[in-house]
């Protein structure tokens, strides 16, 4: 598996239902989300399964939900014999995925650091005054100097997700970001879509969560993970707990530069990638970055059967 690099989704990829199919095939599944639920003190298996969705979709359950999936998904995986990847990464949310799974960081630690990363990432901006717009079809170089413009009377919009070629999503104060997709369209973007969120992640609006963040995860042990994990902030590794540490706090307000991530991974070899998580929007992103590579979502029975199967070959 030289040429395998793990990825895991995070927020936005939870839905009702999620791995239902999986946890009937698969013990690990469940187990895994009973571990999570213990860790914060409420089911979230049930919540997973049943909703509501209101509340699935609110940041501090989303969090620690879509971190069960991500692991759970990989213990299948390993479980069953998968050896070591090339490397690994996670966007946003699935960087403490990589760093659990690369043994740098203890699951229930990561499960408890995301529930209040939510929390925090929740009152670092009161309700309504926050957005996220994604924009596609328009050059990276044009969004940016868009956003530099309609930031005025000290509101902010800014790039918070590269995520792939022709699909960029900004974030801020949302009449800035409203403005800022206005004036995108304007300038011949495809879409420009506000998104279901009031959180505007990856933004300087979250600086109030990141000493709070800081002080929590000085309390958590790291180790020097087995293998390489890329960081969201500047797509390079950490193998010491004082970096890791200050490279996710640092992503609470960088934006997360996934194509640039992928980049790397690929530099580094890889040309198979396996999306260890609900939903398959990583696979998606991808695929729009580089069709000739094998990308592979895991969120299905079947799909990640043959996964095993493959790794126990």
């Amino acid at each position: 598996m030289s040429d395998t690099a793990l990825i895991f989704p995070g927020q936005g990829s939870q839905s009702v239902g999620m791995l239902s199919a999986l946890a009937e095939r698969y013990p690990e599944i469940r187990e895994t989300f009973e571990e999570a639920s213990s860790a914060v003190d409420r089911d979230l298996w049930a919540l997973a399964s049943s909703g509501p969705e209101e509340e699935l979709n609110q940041t501090r359950w989303t969090q620690p939900v879509v971190l069960a999936g991500d692991i759970a998904i990989w213990r299948v995986l390993r479980s069953n014999g998968m050896p070591d990847p090339i490397a690994a990464a996670g966007h946003s949310l699935g960087e403490y995925a990589a760093l659990v799974s690369s043994g740098a960081m203890a699951f229930d630690d990561a499960v408890r650091i995301v529930h209040l990363r939510g929390e925090l990432m929740q009152q670092a901006v009161a309700e309504g005054e926050g957005a996220m717009a994604a924009i596609l079809g328009l050059a990276e170089a044009e969004i940016e100097r868009i956003c530099a413009e309609s930031a005025q009377d000290g509101r902010t919009v800014v790039a918070a997700n590269y995520n792939a070629p022709g699909q960029l999503v900004i974030a801020g104060h949302r009449d800035a970001v409203e403005a800022a997709a206005g004036a995108c369209r304007e300038a011949g973007a495809k879409r420009a879509l506000l998104l279901p969120v009031s959180v505007p992640s990856h933004s300087p609006l979250m600086a109030p969560a990141a000493d709070p963040l800081m002080e929590a995860l000085e309390a958590v042990e790291f180790g020097s993970p087995s293998w390489t994990v890329l960081h969201n902030s500047d797509c390079r590794p950490r193998s010491d707990a004082a970096g890791i540490r200050r490279a996710l706090v640092d992503q609470l307000t960088r934006p997360v530069r996934w194509t640039d991530t992928l980049e790397a991974l690929a530099s580094r070899g890889a040309n198979r990638y396996l999306e260890c998580g609900p939903g398959k929007v990583l696979t998606g992103l991808g695929k729009r970055f580089d069709r000739s590579a094998d990308w592979v979502a895991l969120d299905d029975p079947d799909t990640l059967a043959a996964e095993r199967d493959r790794a126990q070959a």
